[in-house]
């Protein structure tokens, strides 16, 4: 049996998010505090907190999500890159957790009091880097409502900007945001072709 990395990242970070739910203190010391990463040097806290999540809902929905994409960007890693596929496909992953929380240190930098965990910068990454390759597929919104991948990814960056802005709903939207754009930015500066064959498979589309 083909070991897979996806089901393994999935392991990890389900196991680590139960143990730290049932212990608030190893949860505080994981998550993502701004001020603790600026003004105290715990870096460590940005890939620390991308293996946490609040509650049992948040991690179920983050990683039947990954269990839905992840494996088809290992495929599509695997095709192109070879051996380096899943060293990339790691790297990705862990850098889609640091890279989308950046914008929020800054933001937050000197606010004590905002904390923030959850694997969905790094879910969106992986998300949005599928699209980019296969942008044709059909989505499921709620589970029953199929829309294209190219289409749902406008809509889901223009939802998080705008929802980002507000900022009224508790959720880190920012981390949605910047983590799908680095998911597209990654595999483009790896692999420049995939521009192009995202723009053969658009300009294919028919709506109807």
């Amino acid at each position: 049996m083909e070991f897979n990395l996806t089901i393994a990242i999935i392991v990890i970070t389900s196991a680590v998010s139960l143990y730290a739910m049932g212990k608030r203190e190893v949860l505080y010391k994981l998550m993502m505090n701004p001020y603790m990463v600026t003004h105290r040097g715990q870096y460590y806290r940005l890939v620390t907190s991308g293996f946490i999540h609040k509650d049992h809902v948040h991690l179920i929905f983050n990683m039947l999500s990954l269990y839905f994409f992840g494996p088809n960007l290992e495929y599509y890693f695997g095709e192109i890159f070879g051996p380096l596929g899943p060293a990339y496909y790691v790297a990705m992953y862990i850098l889609g957790v640091v890279v989308s929380d950046l914008p929020t240190v800054l933001k937050h930098r000197n606010n004590p009091t905002y904390n923030s965990l959850g694997a969905s910068g790094a879910v969106a990454a992986v998300i949005f880097a599928c699209i980019l390759f296969d942008p044709l597929s059909n989505l499921y919104l709620y589970f029953a409502i199929p829309i294209k991948g190219f289409i749902f990814a406008i809509l889901y960056l223009i939802y998080s900007y705008v929802s980002a802005k507000r900022s009224r709903d508790g959720i880190n939207h920012d981390a949605h945001l910047y983590g799908a754009l680095f998911g597209v930015l990654f595999c483009i500066v790896l692999y420049p072709d995939s521009i192009r064959i995202f723009l053969e498979q658009i300009s294919s589309w028919k709506m109807f």
